[in-house]
């Protein structure tokens, strides 16, 4: 869905600032971003989105910001995440699940001396001590989290180095914010910021992406830090107070709305109580997500009355975002394509109402690419490349519409 807030004063000349502020939502949502993304920056002459003055990252939202700010074009990071054959580096993403053994060990290491100290307390104090007590004690000996985030700074290094771009906030042409929690304080913190520029963007990424249970805290400076999304979604303020007049936010996280029917027919039966605790939970946490988001958004509109506000965030009752196995490469693959065509809708769908918003930025749609629909993803993210893909894609579909003309005939 695309949300429009125009300002409250426009700004009438001038120079024009835009910003890109970017939620979390693991990997699911950095995967209908990548869609969502595409879409917008070949639909809209004169946007690049690896050429803006401001992003804003939180959680896994912060990957993508990083790397758009260094000049990683929405193309590139396709070919990337997607997996495909001729991109300039290889992405695993099931690199991002290695078991934290590290943390594992540490607390195991724990365990002979909490039991020690339990003991102890419940022969001291027989009376007062109880179960309840002792489970406490137990606890400190559980894993903060169980897979290593690790390999997020790892990946994230390699590819600045592998595609000769730089890992360091103080040689971006741009302003980029990362946003990360600093667990001991529980203060949100804006690494990017004036006495957090030292940090590198990736370890960063991976402090913003510590999703507390799935990942453990990242340690920076002898602090822990945990996901940016615990206190903000799209700390798009960060973004507006460097004054940025067209700011464009992209939010995955929204609450499914099961109904009567979905979106999608052929799934169109599930109810989030069968998927049992993981749904269930995922469907609270984007609830309260949802919910602060909406908030931060009123509040933007009055506090930054000169800034036109772009909202873009999956439809209540797709399923296809809610229900997507992301690590099946095929559905991996298809939901980023669903949400690059679904963004192609809504921008065509909502024309009349960007069209003078965009042009006083001297930007336009690009109603060839919006009107045609044939066109996918693969057609985007393939275009200048040098191999025979071109042909291959014109051949399958003359094959389809062949296909299609049999069945016709046949249909007669």
């Amino acid at each position: 869905m695309l949300t429009i807030h125009r300002a409250l004063k426009p700004k009438k000349k001038g120079h024009f600032k835009t910003g890109l502020a970017i939620a979390g939502g693991g990997p699911v949502g950095a995967i209908f971003e990548l869609g969502t993304l595409r879409a917008l920056d070949e639909s809209i002459n004169g946007l690049k989105l690896h050429k803006l003055d401001v992003y804003v990252g939180v959680s896994s939202g912060a990957l993508i910001a990083a790397s758009l700010a260094n000049g990683i074009s929405t193309v590139e990071m396709c070919r990337i995440f997607m997996g495909q054959e001729y991109a300039s580096i290889r992405f695993d993403p099931e690199s991002l699940m290695r078991p934290a053994f590290k943390e594992y060990f540490e607390r195991v290491s724990m365990l002979p001396s909490v039991l020690t100290g339990s003991l102890l307390n419940m022969i001291r104090h027989p009376r007062t001590s109880n179960i309840t007590a002792l489970v406490g004690q137990l606890g400190k000996i559980i894993p903060s989290g169980v897979f290593n985030n690790d390999s997020i700074h790892e990946f994230l290094e390699s590819a600045f180095t592998a595609t000769g771009h730089s890992n360091e906030f103080d040689d971006l042409k741009c302003a980029l914010y990362i946003l990360a929690v600093d667990l001991d304080s529980g203060t949100a913190v804006r690494f990017g910021s004036k006495g957090h520029r030292h940090v590198s963007i990736s370890k960063a990424v991976q402090a913003s992406a510590a999703l507390p249970g799935l990942y453990p805290p990242v340690e920076i400076d002898g602090h822990f830090f945990v996901d940016g999304a615990l206190r903000r979604t799209l700390n798009a303020s960060a973004a507006l107070d460097e004054g940025v007049d067209l700011l464009i936010g992209v939010n995955p996280l929204v609450p499914f709305d099961a109904g009567e029917k979905g979106l999608n027919t052929q799934v169109s039966d599930q109810r989030l109580t069968r998927g049992g605790f993981p749904l269930i939970l995922s469907q609270t946490f984007r609830a309260m997500i949802q919910s602060r988001m909406e908030a931060g958004f009123r509040k933007y509109y009055s506090s930054h009355p000169t800034a036109d506000l772009l909202l873009l965030e999956p439809h209540r009752k797709d399923e296809k975002i809610f229900f997507t196995n992301i690590f099946s490469y095929s559905s991996r693959n298809a939901l980023c394509e669903h949400s690059y065509q679904v963004t192609r809708q809504h921008l065509l769908a909502r024309r009349e109402d960007l069209q003078p918003l965009l042009e006083k930025r001297g930007m336009s749609l690009n109603m060839e690419l919006l009107s045609d629909p044939h066109r996918t993803l693969a057609d985007s993210i393939c275009e200048g490349h040098s191999s025979h893909a071109h042909v291959t894609r014109n051949l399958t579909r003359i094959l389809d519409d062949l296909d299609e003309l049999l069945a016709e005939r046949k249909a007669s």
